[in-house]
C-alpha cells in the first residue's frame, strides 16, 4: 500500500472515529472484567465547546482509552444538563425576538418552546465532543431531565422531606433580578470593586439640629430603613439611645437601637438598617423585631412602598438620590470605598438581598460524612491541596437554598390546599391520596390542590448525575448501579467544587452509603499567555473546532496538555497546538522512513543495529514504568512528556539513527521486524493521548480484520530490563555529541572519517556501543592510549577523556583557551564541594548517602582537573 507523503488529520478523524462507533468500540455493558467508570461533568444544553472543555474532555478521554487498553471494562457516560437559569433566558429571549412575551405564555405552552430549543441545540456540544476524540458510551447519552433521572430528582425531594432534611421558610436568599428568581451562595460571584461611601445624615426626632451620620454604599435603600442601630459600648452615641431619628427623604420615624453587630470603626460608627435588604440588617431585625420594608420588585426596580423614583431601576435610583439628599441637606461628603460586590454567576448581574419564601435542604447533618471521607482519603483529591478548600466550605456549610422561580426544570412536587396547607406527592394522584388523609375529606379532588409554581435548582439534579444515570435511585439493585459504582474518577474544575463535587460526595452517602467516585482530578483554568481568563468578551478565546480544523485533534490534544500541570492554571499558547501537529507529522515521516526500507532476509544482522535493539528495549521498558508511575500520580502532562521524548527523541532520533541502513542497501530482517514491534508498543503507548494518528498508522502497519483496533488491544507492560545499558547509551550519545561538535567547529564535513582515542586501559573500558558511535560519528578507527597525542582535540564523558586527532586543522590557542575555561570552571566547582565536605556540621547530620555523592563529586571533578591540566601541558 502507498502511504501518502503528507499526513491528513480530518480525513483520518472522520475515518476512524466512524469505524470505532460502528463497531460500537465505545460500548460498555457489565461483565466479568474490573470496571473502569467516569461520568462527563455534563455540559449546558446551551453550551457550545470552549477551551475548558477541550482539556477537560481530553483528559477524561485519556484515562478511559488507557483503562479500555488496560483490559477494564471502561465506561465513559456523556450527558448533558438542562441548566434552568441559562436555558430559560435563551428561551425568552428567542420568544422576544418572535414578538412573543413569556408572561403572555402558560406554562405548558413556554416549555413546548423549552423542548423545542433545546431539542435542536441540547445535544450540539456532545457532537463537537465527537471532533476531539471523546471515546463515550453514546448509547448511554443522558439529560438531567429524562424521564428516568427527572423520577430520581423527585424521588429525592420526598425522600429528604419526610427525613426532616426539606423545609420551606422564610429566608434572606439572593436574588436575581434579571432571571428573577433565587440563587443559592455557591452561585454567587465576588468581585472587588471601586464604589462610593456616601455619608448621610437623619434628624434626631423633636430635637432640633441634632443628627445622626451614617456611611452607605447603597443610598437608594435607605428609603426602607427601619431603624439606626450603634453599638452599646460606643460612648459617642449615649445620649441618642431611647430616641428616635427622621429617614431623609420619606421622614419615616424610626428607633436608635444598639447591637454588639456595629463595628465601631467603620464609618462613623452608627449603621442603618434596612430588613429587606441586607442579610445582617435582617437577622438585626428579627433581634429587635423591626419592621421589615420591601422596596423592590423581582426585576430590581423600585415599588410604591419606596414612595421615590417607582418604576426606576434600583442603579438608575441611586444615582438619582444623590442630587435629592444634597438638596435636602442630607448629604454630608462622599468618599472612594474598594468593597465586594456579588454577581449571579449564570447572568452576571448584580445579586440583590431579598426576603423570599423558598425550599431549602439541611446540609450541615449530611455534610458529616463527606467531609471525613475526603480528609481521611478515602476519596483523592489531586492535587490534595484542594482538600483546605473543601475542607473550609463543608465546616461552614450552609442550608441550601434549592427552589428557583422559573418553569423550566424539575418542577418542585409540593401540593398546596386552599388553608396554604400542604402535601409532598410524586404524582397528582398521589397527592390527592395524602391530602384526603390530612384533611379527612374524601372528597377532594385535583381542581382542589396547586402545584409549587417554582421548579429546584439545577444542580439538585446533577449532584444525583453519578448515580441517577445508572438508574440507581428508582432501581437501586439494577445490574449497572451494582457494576458501574462508585464510579472511578471525576475530571472537574475546582471551581465548581462546592456547587458539585462536594454535594454528589454527599449524595453519594446519603442515598448510596458509598462514595460515587474513588479520584478526583482538578483541572486548571484555561487563560492566555498574560493570565487572563478566556472570554469572548476579550476576545482571547480560540474557537476549538477552528484550533482541531488548522492543527489536527491529536495536535489539539498534545498542545493542550503540554501546557497543563494539575490543578494549575493552564497557560494556552497555540504554539503548542502546532508543536503538536508537528509531532505528528514527526511520526507519520517516521513510519514513512521505516516502511520505505528494503528487507533482505540474506542480510547480517550490524553489531550497531543489535546493540541499539537492546538499549532501546530497556529504554522502553523504562518509560512505561514512568509512564504507569506519573498516571498513577494523576500528572498526565507529565506521562504524555515521557511518550513524547521516547517517541521524538529517543525512537525518531537515536535508535533509527543507530539502526538505519547505509544509502540504498537494504535492512536485515530481524532488525526490521523488531523496529516495527517496537512501533507497534510506542502507538499503543501513545493512543489516548493521540487516539486518530495512532489508528492510522497501527492499521498500516499489516493488514487487519474488520473490527480490530488499537483502542481495544493490550497495553504494553513494563518487564524487567537493565539499567545499565540505558546508563552506558547516555555516555554514548555524549561521545557522539562531543565528536559532532568538534566536526562543527572545526568545519569538518559529516562524510569524512575521524580517528577516535580512548585515554583508558581497553580491559577496563566497557565497549558495548563503540560500533554506534563508529557509524553515528563517522569514526573510522577506535584506539586506546595512556595520553592524546599531541594536536588532537580533547574532550571529557563522565571520567574518561577522548581525542579526536586533526593535525593541522588543529587551532592551538583556541583549543587552549577553551580548555583553560573548563579548568576554570571545575576548580570553581570542587571549591563548593570542598567547602561543603569542611563543615563538620554538614558531615556529621546529612544522610550517609547524601554525603557519599558529594564524595564523589570531589574524585570526579579532582580527577577531570588532572586531566585537563595534563591536557594544558601537552599543548604548551
Amino acid at each position: 500500500m502507498e502511504i501518502p507523503s503528507k499526513y491528513n488529520p480530518q480525513g483520518t478523524q472522520e475515518k476512524w472515529y466512524d469505524y470505532w462507533m460502528k463497531n460500537k468500540l465505545f460500548r460498555s455493558v457489565p461483565d466479568e472484567r474490573e470496571p473502569y467508570t467516569i461520568v462527563i461533568p455534563p455540559p449546558n444544553v446551551t453550551g457550545m465547546l470552549h477551551m475548558g472543555h477541550m482539556l477537560n474532555n481530553t483528559i477524561q478521554d485519556i484515562l478511559v482509552r488507557r483503562a479500555r487498553m488496560m483490559g477494564k471494562n471502561a465506561c465513559w457516560v456523556p450527558g448533558t444538563d438542562h441548566a434552568s437559569i441559562a436555558t430559560e433566558a435563551k428561551v425568552v429571549a428567542k420568544l422576544s425576538e418572535e414578538g412573543i412575551e413569556k408572561q403572555k405564555l402558560s406554562r405548558e405552552d413556554f416549555l413546548k418552546h423549552a423542548w423545542e430549543w433545546k431539542d435542536k441545540h441540547g445535544e450540539i456540544i456532545l457532537e463537537q465532543l465527537k471532533k476531539l476524540g471523546a471515546s463515550c458510551d453514546w448509547d448511554r447519552n443522558c439529560f438531567t431531565m429524562d424521564e428516568k433521572l427527572s423520577s430520581s430528582v423527585i424521588s429525592v425531594f420526598i425522600d429528604l422531606y419526610k427525613k426532616g432534611f426539606v423545609y420551606k421558610g422564610v429566608r434572606m436568599v439572593n436574588w436575581d433580578p434579571q432571571a428573577k428568581t433565587a440563587v443559592s451562595d455557591e452561585e454567587v460571584i465576588y468581585r472587588e470593586e471601586k464604589s462610593t461611601l456616601y455619608y448621610v445624615r437623619y434628624k434626631v426626632e423633636n430635637v432640633d439640629d441634632e443628627w445622626l451620620t451614617i456611611a452607605t454604599t447603597r443610598p437608594e435603600t435607605i428609603l426602607g430603613d427601619t431603624a439606626v442601630c450603634v453599638n452599646p459600648n460606643d460612648k459617642r452615641f449615649k445620649k441618642f439611645l431611647s430616641k428616635r431619628v427622621l429617614v431623609p427623604l420619606v421622614e419615616r420615624s424610626v428607633p436608635v437601637i444598639t447591637d454588639d453587630y456595629v463595628d465601631m470603626e467603620f464609618g462613623t460608627g452608627c449603621l442603618k438598617i434596612t430588613p429587606a435588604h441586607d442579610e445582617n440588617d435582617y437577622n438585626i431585625g428579627l433581634k429587635h423585631n423591626l419592621d421589615t420594608i420591601n422596596i423592590f420588585n423581582e426585576d430590581g426596580t423600585l415599588n410604591a412602598s419606596a414612595e421615590f423614583f417607582v418604576g426606576e431601576d434600583r442603579f438608575e435610583a441611586r444615582k438619582k438620590i444623590i442630587p435629592e439628599l444634597k438638596k435636602a441637606g442630607h448629604l454630608v461628603k462622599d468618599e472612594d470605598y474598594v468593597n465586594k460586590v456579588g454577581y449571579s454567576e449564570r447572568t452576571d448581574v448584580v445579586i440583590e438581598p431579598r426576603l423570599s419564601a423558598q425550599w431549602f435542604i439541611k446540609m450541615k447533618e449530611l455534610a458529616k460524612p463527606a467531609l471525613e471521607n475526603v480528609m481521611n482519603d478515602t476519596i483523592r483529591f489531586y492535587p490534595p491541596k484542594f482538600k483546605n478548600l473543601y475542607k473550609h466550605w463543608m465546616d461552614n456549610v450552609k442550608d441550601w437554598c434549592i427552589s428557583r422561580q422559573l418553569w423550566w426544570g424539575h418542577r418542585i412536587p409540593v401540593y398546596y390546599l386552599s388553608d396554604g396547607d400542604f402535601v409532598v406527592a410524586k404524582t397528582i394522584e398521589e397527592a390527592i391520596k395524602l391530602a384526603q388523609q390530612k384533611t379527612g375529606n374524601p372528597d377532594l379532588r385535583e381542581k382542589d390542590l396547586k402545584q409549587d409554581e417554582d421548579v429546584l435548582d439545577t444542580w439538585v439534579s446533577s449532584w444525583l448525575w453519578p448515580i441517577s444515570v445508572f438508574d440507581g435511585v428508582n432501581n437501586p439493585d439494577n445490574e449497572d448501579i451494582s457494576y458501574y459504582y462508585p464510579t472511578s474518577d471525576l475530571v472537574t474544575a475546582p471551581d465548581i467544587i462546592f456547587f458539585w463535587v462536594a454535594r454528589m460526595i454527599i449524595a453519594g452517602y446519603e442515598f448510596r452509603k458509598e462514595k460515587p467516585f474513588e479520584n478526583v482530578y482538578f483541572t486548571g483554568m484555561v487563560r492566555d499567555s498574560l493570565r487572563r481568563k478566556m472570554s469572548k468578551s476579550l476576545g482571547n478565546s480560540p474557537d476549538p473546532l477552528e484550533l482541531i480544523e488548522k492543527y489536527g485533534a491529536d495536535g489539539v490534544r498534545v498542545g493542550m496538555l503540554l501546557c497543563s500541570p494539575a490543578g494549575n492554571d493552564l497557560l494556552f499558547d497555540e504554539s503548542l497546538t502546532e508543536q503538536g501537529r508537528n509531532f505528528c507529522n514527526k511520526l507519520w515521516n517516521t513510519f514513512r522512513l521505516i516502511r520505505g526500507w528494503t528487507v533482505d532476509v540474506s542480510e547480517a544482522q550490524p553489531e550497531a543495529a543489535e546493540k541499539a535493539i537492546h538499549w532501546f528495549e530497556a529504554k522502553l521498558n523504562q518509560t512505561l514504568e514512568l509512564v504507569d508511575d506519573q498516571f498513577s500520580k494523576f500528572r498526565i502532562s507529565g506521562a504524555l512528556m515521557a511518550v513524547y521524548t521516547l517517541i521524538k527523541d529517543e525512537f525518531s532520533g537515536w535508535y533509527l539513527e543507530a539502526i538505519k541502513p547505509a544509502y540504498q542497501r537494504p535492512i536485515d530482517q530481524s532488525t526490521y521486524k523488531q523496529t516495527l514491534l517496537f512501533l507497534d508498543k510506542l502507538l499503543k503507548l501513545l493512543h489516548p493521548f493521540m487516539p486518530f494518528i495512532s489508528e492510522e498508522i497501527y492499521q498500516l502497519i499489516v493488514d487487519r480484520p474488520e473490527g480490530e483496533s488499537i483502542m481495544i488491544s493490550e497495553m504494553p507492560k513494563a518487564v524487567s530490563y537493565d539499567k545499565k545499558l540505558i546508563r552506558e547509551f547516555e555516555k554514548t550519545k555524549e561521545i557522539i555529541a562531543s565528536i559532532r561538535n568538534i566536526r562543527q567547529g572545526k568545519n569538518l564535513q559529516v562524510k569524512e572519517t575521524v580517528d577516535l582515542a580512548v585515554v583508558a586501559e581497553e580491559k577496563s573500558y566497557n565497549k558495548t556501543n563503540l560500533t554506534i558511535v563508529q557509524k553515528l560519528a563517522n569514526v573510522k578507527e577506535i584506539t586506546f592510549v595512556a595520553k592524546p597525542d599531541e594536536g588532537a582535540v580533547t574532550f571529557m564523558v563522565m571520567v574518561t577523556q577522548y581525542s579526536v586527532s586533526l593535525g593541522t586543522m588543529i587551532d592551538v590557542e583556541a583549543e587552549k583557551k577553551k580548555l583553560e575555561e573548563e579548568l576554570k570552571y571545575q576548580q570553581g566547582f570542587l571549591n563548593s564541594v570542598m567547602r561543603k565536605l569542611g563543615n563538620k556540621n554538614f558531615v556529621k547530620n546529612a544522610p550517609e548517602k547524601v554525603v557519599t555523592i558529594e564524595q564523589k563529586k570531589k574524585t570526579d571533578a579532582e580527577n577531570k582537573i588532572k586531566t585537563l591540566t595534563d591536557r594544558l601541558k601537552s599543548l604548551s
